[in-house]
């Protein structure tokens, strides 16, 4: 059985305003999702599974189902508030779904084999998709998960500060821990990586291993997440910016002795626009990548 792509895109029309304007970056229009989509097709994935929220179904199927027919199967989940919350009382001035991990639960039932997660706004690079193709199929199962990890160095934006999921890695390869730093960022006259906490800089090695969302999983940590989320109401569900993220449930999966989670390198280069002034570089990266040959200058023609 061919993996699945599970990409993770409700929260895509809060940061566009609507899915018809989801920004262009390549040569003939296209989104940095059509590039994960095309890398996962070339690598051999069997489908792929858009979480969106309903309200944009029309429009998200509308711009994508044209250019993907009869080269992937597709799928659609609709990731909503009250989404397995099983009838508990919501705050009334909660908005927002629950996070990540809520996200992947919303598969449930159409999700049913090995599945690689990302993010629908981060470009990954062909090696990542090769990298978890080559994992999903010859050694993930329930005891046997794994992290894509990218290179503090490749990850990094020249106009702000970021976010990352600094892997805790064992002279195996397995995840023992994974941290989230804030406010990461290159320091161009010491030639360093640091991140600041509590009004202190710490340095971080430019070759740590980071989590940029890229995950694979057997269709059991679905069944994992359901049961933490059940906790997670229990002890979060009345706050009104709790969110239920995927490393949460992985870091749960690898302390609680359930099995182990490899964190695979990968050389690729990640591009996201954490920042508007991102843009032009995400552009200018992916048009190098086609002048070099690595994607055709139209994807779907």
């Amino acid at each position: 059985m061919k993996p699945t792509l599970v990409i993770l895109a409700a929260g895509m029309a809060s940061r566009y305003g609507s899915m018809k304007q989801i920004q262009s970056f390549g040569p003939d229009g296209e989104t940095i999702m059509d590039y994960s989509i095309y890398d996962a097709i070339r690598a051999g994935f069997g489908k792929v599974v858009f979480i969106i929220r309903e309200e944009f179904a029309e429009q998200f199927k509308a711009i994508f189902e044209p250019k993907l027919q009869g080269r992937i199967a597709t799928d659609y989940v609709y990731q909503a508030l009250s989404s397995f919350t099983n009838g508990r009382n919501i705050p009334a001035d909660r908005t927002k779904p629950w996070g990540t991990a809520h996200a992947l639960l919303c598969c449930k039932g159409k999700v049913n084999e090995p599945f690689a997660v990302i993010n629908a706004d981060d470009f990954y690079g062909k090696d990542a998709f090769a990298k978890a193709y080559t994992f999903l199929t010859t050694q993930c199962n329930e005891h046997t998960y794994c992290i894509i990890g990218y290179h503090l160095k490749n990850t990094l934006s020249d106009n702000g500060t970021v976010s990352r999921g600094v892997c805790e890695v064992s002279a195996d390869g397995n995840l023992t821990d994974i941290n989230e730093r804030t406010k990461i960022f290159a320091r161009a006259a010491e030639g360093d990586i640091v991140y600041e906490e509590n009004e202190q800089l710490t340095v971080l090695p430019a070759n740590s291993l980071v989590s940029m969302n890229y995950l694979c999983f057997a269709p059991g940590y679905i069944n994992l997440a359901e049961d933490l989320f059940e906790k997670f109401l229990d002890e979060q569900g009345q706050e009104l910016k709790s969110e239920f993220y995927i490393p949460t449930v992985t870091k749960h999966f690898v302390q609680s002795g359930k099995g182990v989670v490899k964190v695979i390198p990968t050389s690729s280069q990640w591009f996201g626009v954490t920042y508007k002034e991102d843009a032009p570089g995400v552009q200018a990266s992916i048009n190098a990548l086609v002048a070099a040959g690595e994607y055709p200058a139209s994807l779907w023609k």
